[in-house]
Formats: structure tokens, C-alpha cells, sequence
């Protein structure tokens, strides 16, 4: 909208130049004795300013829609605010947020069959991070999906820490093969981070693995077969439901601390098999944002995890969508079909950062409580619509906006040195994810003094998982075996 009205008035000022050249013209031809001297500058300066007035009156389009649709109604439930709507303690003396604490609490995910991935213990905030709730097992459910013969799959609940370091929890799902580990040590244990993208705890890999597979369950859950692939080779599996109960899509510290607190608690739980047990990372895509931030986190948040002696050997991230700044650009646009998956993004990112929701437009505060269950399906088809993001709020400019900049250095964690070494790679085709990411976040960890080895392998996204998966999958055996990590820096 404010491109039309600059080109408006440029136009405007056009017409009115032409028209003054011409007066001048048929004065001369005329030849009038008796004409008084003509300002035109003065002449232009005052339509100029009559012609911007009116232009000052014209809505911008978010403007518009908020005059046609109305601002909703929101109403807490009774009692209590839930823990997953509540405010951290220095949020609550926000007397902004706190208004807008019935939007908040419409914005969660709703609660799923399954108490497991709902319920908060009342006596949260008295567990250590990593410290068990409780466990079941769900071999029954869970085996079929492996790709490989299954001792045991157990689901384990613990205590994490949200964005704002408050008190949460987490949900991971270990597997634990039938082939026997015959190298040296504790079987090793290769944590796969899933690109879960979704909204809803439906949405999630451990819900899938204990309530079996539905028109929710992520294709990325199978393919490519990560998990086969390393239970196949005797090594344990942990995959981490990393988006939290709020289903924080895209929170760097929440993926984070919920990876590192998922290793605890498998420590935690069988520290007789795994205490002391090797551990590599993967990521692709929205897994790459969750393993990004676990080794970013690994010296602040776990140090015991690394160290001289670490816990963690590597960390392997792909398909780098890890700078929202880059990703604002890449994946927004009128006729963008990836804009779905930047508003899923962006409303998980509201959910712990709830100064987001003040900034939107009524079309957004209506339609988020219809999107607050979608996995990625269900989001990616909104990338259809001939939209440009920038609707969803009346501020100009809203992605390079203050709050916008403090949200995106949050979760980039730049200058941040990873606990383990690294290996990076991205499509080198890649429109929608730019490889720029990731080679920045290779030359990044080189200049800090980390192992870290790039690859950009052909393709888009998609084709590069296939593409890069032998090297990677050999990367991370390496790692598991116990070989030292290559640093080509």
C-alpha cells in the first residue's frame, strides 16, 4: 500500500508539471500584453500538500480489513489461567500483556486424548531439568514403525525450561533395538530430531509412536529412514517431541532445552545402559532449528553433556532454516507458496513470545484460534492464498520491526560457540531455505573454534535429503564409533 501511494503522488506531481509547461507554452503563443508573473512553485507546493492530504486519508489495506472485520472476543476459562496460557513473572507486570491474556490462552493447542502430552504436575517448578514425571511403555504401539527389530520402545515425560526459563516439561520417545550392541562402551544413541512443523500435540512423533498413525502423522516421521537406519545399527534412538506443550514451532531455546533435558531423562531413566552412553544429533528443516539450539545450549544450559569428556560427539544440521531475518524474506511474498509454513512458524513463535499478539491485525486475531491444531498439511496449503503476510498487522514494515529484530537475535543465538562438532549442509539449490544459513553458521562455529565440516549438496529442499543422506549418515556413524570429527575450518 505504501508503494501505491508514492507512485500516486509522483504521478500526481507529474500530471500537474505537464500542465503548468503547457499554460506556458499557449501564454507565449498567445502573446498576451498584460500577464501577471506566475509562481508555479508556490502553485505546486499547495497542490502537492491538498493531493497528500488526501492520500494521508486513504487506509492502508490492514487498516481497512480491521474497519471490516471486527476485533474477537476472548474469554478465559473459568478458574485458573491454564499453565500453558500463563505468563512468565516479568511478562505479568506488562500490564499490555497481561490484556491480552484471553488471546494467549486461544492461541494454545488444544488439549489432545492423550493426558500424557497435557497434563503439568502441580508441584512442577520442585523437579530438576531432566527429572522424570513419569514413563510408560509403548513397545505395542510403537514397534511396527521402527524399520527394525524392537527390544523395547519407552515414552518418557520430564521437567524442561521454556523460553523464558520457566518451568515446563517434554515428551521423548526412546527405542531401543533388538540387535545387540557389540562395539566398545554403552550402546550409543543417536537423537533424531524430527522436522515436526506443526501446531498441535497430534502433531508430534511421540503421539504417533503411542496412539498409532493418522492423517496427522508426518511423512518426515519415516523418510528419509533415519531412525531405521541407526536402530539397524544397534545404536538406541531418542526422538524428542522438541516443540514443548505450547507446540512452540520454531523457538530455538525451547527445542533446545528440551534435547538436552531428553538426554538427562534418558540418563535418568536407565542410567545403567545409557549413562554413560555416546550421543550424535540430527536435524533436517524444522529439526535443524531444534538441534541448531541444543548445541548452542550444551555449554550454557548443559555443560555436564559436554566438556573434555562429552556426552555429546556431533551435531548434524540440514536444511538450515536457522535466521527467521533470511526466512522472512524467503518464505513471504504475495504468490509464495511457502507463506504457510512462515505462519505456522510465526504462531508458534507467538506462544512464547506473547508481545507478538499485540501487534496483530483482527484478521489474524480471528482466524489464529481456527489454525491452533494444524500440523504442516493443513498450514502449508494456507501458502495458496494470493496474500502478502504483512496484512496480518497494521505496522509498517512489521518484519523489521524492533520487536521483530530482538525476536529473530534470540533465537539465532549468533556468537555462540556449539558444545560439539558440526556438520552443516544444504541444498545448494535452495530458494525457499537460502544456503546462505548455512554457510554462515559454518564459518561462524570455524571462527569460534569448533570441528565443523560444510557440504551443499544438489538440490532443493527436498531432493537435498536425498542427496546428502549417505554422507551424513556416515558422518554420524563415524561420530557414534567413537572417531574423532573432521574440522576442514
Amino acid at each position: 500500500m505504501h508503494r501505491t501511494t508514492t507512485f500516486v503522488r509522483r504521478a500526481c506531481t507529474v500530471l500537474f508539471s505537464c500542465a503548468m509547461v503547457g499554460v506556458l507554452f499557449a501564454s507565449s503563443a498567445n502573446a498576451q500584453p498584460f500577464v501577471p508573473p506566475i509562481d508555479l512553485g508556490q502553485i505546486q507546493s499547495q497542490i502537492q500538500g491538498q493531493i497528500d492530504g488526501m492520500l494521508d486519508q486513504v487506509p492502508t489495506i490492514p487498516e481497512a480489513l480491521d474497519q471490516v472485520i471486527p476485533e474477537p472476543e476472548f474469554h478465559l476459562p473459568p478458574g485458573e489461567i491454564p499453565p500453558v496460557a500463563a505468563l512468565s513473572p516479568d511478562d505479568q507486570q506488562n500490564d499490555d500483556l497481561v490484556a491480552i491474556q484471553g488471546a494467549r490462552a486461544a492461541m494454545m493447542p488444544s488439549d489432545v486424548r492423550d493426558a500424557f502430552f497435557n497434563d503439568y504436575p502441580v508441584n512442577l517448578a520442585g523437579f530438576a531439568n531432566g527429572q522424570i514425571i513419569e514413563h510408560r511403555d509403548i513397545t505395542a504401539t510403537a514397534a511396527p514403525f521402527v524399520g527394525a527389530p524392537v527390544e523395547r520402545v519407552v515414552q518418557v515425560k520430564f521437567r524442561s525450561n521454556d523460553a523464558s526459563n520457566q518451568p515446563s516439561f517434554g515428551t521423548a520417545s526412546l527405542v531401543i533395538p533388538a540387535i545387540p550392541w557389540s562395539g566398545v562402551g554403552s550402546r550409543p544413541v543417536l537423537v533424531n530430531n524430527l522436522p515436526i512443523n506443526g501446531l498441535g500435540r497430534d502433531c508430534t512423533p511421540g503421539y504417533t509412536m503411542a496412539n498409532g498413525v493418522s492423517l496427522k502423522t508426518g511423512v518426515t516421521d519415516y523418510i528419509p529412514p533415519v531412525t531405521a537406519w541407526a536402530a539397524n545399527q544397534g545404536y538406541a534412538v531418542l526422538i524428542p517431541d522438541h516443540e514443548g506443550p505450547r507446540m512452540a514451532y520454531a523457538v530455538t531455546k525451547v527445542a533446545g532445552h528440551i534435547i538436552l533435558d531428553s538426554i538427562r531423562a534418558m540418563q535418568n531413566l536407565l542410567p545403567d545402559q545409557f549413562g554413560s552412553s555416546k550421543v550424535a544429533m540430527q536435524g533436517y528443516s524444522g529439526g535443524a532449528i531444534a538441534t541448531n539450539g541444543a548445541a548452542k545450549l550444551i555449554d550454557s544450559y548443559a555443560p555436564e553433556l559436554g566438556g573434555s569428556d562429552p556426552i555429546i560427539v556431533g551435531a548434524a544440521v540440514g536444511g538450515t532454516p536457522i535466521d527467521m531475518a533470511v526466512l522472512t524474506q524467503s518464505l513471504n511474498g504475495t504468490f509464495n507458496a511457502a507463506k504457510g509454513v512462515e505462519v505456522a512458524a510465526g504462531m508458534g513463535v507467538s506462544r512464547e513470545y506473547p508481545e507478538i499478539l499485540s501487534q496483530l491485525g483482527n484478521v489474524a486475531l480471528q482466524v489464529g484460534p481456527a489454525l491452533r491444531d494444524q500440523c504442516i498439511v493443513g498450514m502449508a496449503l494456507l501458502g495458496l492464498l494470493p496474500v502478502d503476510l504483512q496484512v496480518l498487522t497494521p505496522l509498517e514494515n512489521p518484519f523489521q520491526s524492533e520487536l521483530a529484530q530482538q525476536i529473530y537475535a534470540d533465537n539465532k543465538l549468533q556468537g555462540v560457540a556449539y558444545g560439539t562438532p558440526l556438520f552443516v549442509y544444504n541444498g545448494n539449490e535452495e530458494f525457499w531455505i537460502p544456503k546462505v544459513m548455512a554457510d554462515e553458521l559454518y564459518a561462524e562455529q570455524c571462527s569460534l573454534g569448533v570441528p565443523s565440516v560444510l557440504r551443499l549438496p544438489f538440490g532443493e529442499h527436498a531432493i537435498a535429503t536425498l542427496t546428502a543422506f549417505p554422507e551424513l549418515l556416515s558422518w554420524l556413524d563415524q561420530r557414534l564409533k567413537g572417531v574423532p570429527a573432521p574440522n576442514e575450518c
